[in-house]
Formats: C-alpha cells, structure tokens, sequence
C-alpha cells in the first residue's frame, strides 16, 4: 500500500515512517511533485488536518494522510493551539516560539499544558481521523538537544525529562503524534487483512 503523508517536515517523516509496518510505503510531497505550501487556514487543529488531506487528494489523487499538532497550554486557554507554529510570528522560529511562551507563563502557577496530533486519512473515497493527546507540563527552561518545535520546553506526565532530552524511540512511545499514528496503524491493519 501506498499513502502519501501530506508535510514537508522530515522529522516528522522520519517520526511516522519509524512507527510504519514495512508493508505501507509512504510517499512524501517531494515525491509526488507537490512543492507548493498547502493552506493551513482553519480555526482548528483537526480543520487543519483535514484542509491539507483534502488538498492532497483533490489536486494529486493520492490516497494520503495529513496531521496537525498544536500545543495547548491550560494557563493561556488552550494557546497556541492551532497557531503553535507561528505562535511567535510567520517565520515559524521555534526559538522565538519558546521564548514567547516561557514569558506569558513567568507569572502562571499552573504550567499544564498537552500537545494534541489530528490525523485525516483519505482512503478509498473515504474521510477517518484520529487523535492523539500527551498531557504535561511546561518547565522553566530550556533542556534537550532532540526533537523539535516545543520539545525542549515540555515534560510529559509522569517523566522527570523532556521531550527533547528522550531518544526517538522513547519518545515514540508516549508521544501525541505515536498515539494518533497507531491508530492509523491499527485501523490500516484492519482493512489490508
């Protein structure tokens, strides 16, 4: 089987296609011809996920899963959410997104916070999402050298590290965007038996 993945992040390729039976190829945008930037313009993270599965199929006719995740954070209502990539501006600097974070919570007692992953499938004329949630905290300062965008910043529940002091593995274990991705996994299993 043959699914496109609808992103241009390579971490996040290399995320999924590690968590991936080898019987599903997975085909980026790079791959397919697909070298615009696809809309990303609703107000929610699953609007988001669906928006680019459906660019995909319309334009491409691939069969294709897209995802968006957000950081929400309890202490700012649920921001940045949706706009966590350009929580800080358009240029989508992960640093100036930490920084602007870490100085809206410096008076906030309470740092819980969760990162929430919507996957769309279009298969088969077919529209499926999934959700994958990872609660936690944001810490004070920076720590970790893996991962990306917020990792550095975020402690899941239940661990004394961030995400970004975790090898892959570990973090593909308890991750949101794990979580939403087995449940693709499991519902493609599924259906190819």
């Amino acid at each position: 089987m043959e699914l496109v993945f609808a992103t241009n992040n390579k971490n996040k390729l290399k995320e999924v296609q590690a968590l991936l039976p080898k019987e599903i190829k997975l085909l980026s945008l790079k791959e397919i011809g697909c070298t615009e930037d696809i809309p990303e313009t609703a107000p929610t993270i699953e609007g988001n996920a669906i928006q680019k599965a459906d660019y995909v199929k319309d334009k491409y006719g691939y069969d294709c899963f897209a995802d968006d995740t957000g950081l929400e954070v309890e202490a700012l209502n649920g921001a940045p959410g949706v706009y966590s990539a350009r929580y800080a501006g358009e240029a989508k600097s992960s640093e100036a997104n930490i920084d602007k974070l870490l100085v809206e919570l410096e008076s906030k007692e309470n740092r819980s916070a969760r990162f929430k992953t919507v996957i769309a499938l279009h298969l088969d004329g077919k529209l499926h999402t999934f959700t994958g949630i990872c609660s936690g905290n944001i810490i004070f300062e920076r720590k970790g050298l893996q991962g990306f965008g917020y990792d550095p910043v975020f402690q899941p529940e239940g661990k004394s590290v961030t995400f970004a002091e975790m090898s892959l593995e570990e973090k593909s274990t308890i991750s949101h965007r794990a979580r939403a991705t087995r449940q693709l996994i499991d519902f493609l299993t599924k259906i190819s038996r």
